[in-house]
């Protein structure tokens, strides 16, 4: 399963305005450990299907939504809960510390 990327508009509506927690996955094309990070993140998706909602933001395309949230590192990882930021990791990190992430942030 790929995880869906949002253009802006598609990030107000299914981020900013959703009920529930939604992780977004600020990445580049050319970011080496963003590209690193992608697989585990897509089985985190399929893990918590139905808990948590799992997206990506192309950072190059939508700069305007990185200086809303001031995304300065790529790739980051912000949890939004009820269209609000709760937690942000930043960085590449093994697959064990992103699934803690998420568990320290599922209520």
């Amino acid at each position: 399963m790929s995880l869906a990327i949002l253009n802006a508009a598609e990030f107000k509506d299914q981020v900013e305005t959703n009920a529930g927690l939604t992780l977004v996955d600020f990445y580049a094309d050319w970011c080496g450990p963003c590209k690193m990070i992608a697989p585990v993140l897509e089985q985190l998706a399929d893990d918590y299907a139905g808990k948590v909602n799992i997206v990506k933001l192309d950072a190059d395309a939508h700069p305007e939504v990185l200086q809303k949230y001031g995304v300065r590192g790529l790739p980051t990882l912000m949890i939004f809960e009820n269209g609000l930021p709760k937690a942000t990791a930043v960085g590449a990190q093994p697959a064990s510390a992103l699934k803690s992430f998420i568990e320290h942030n599922v209520a």
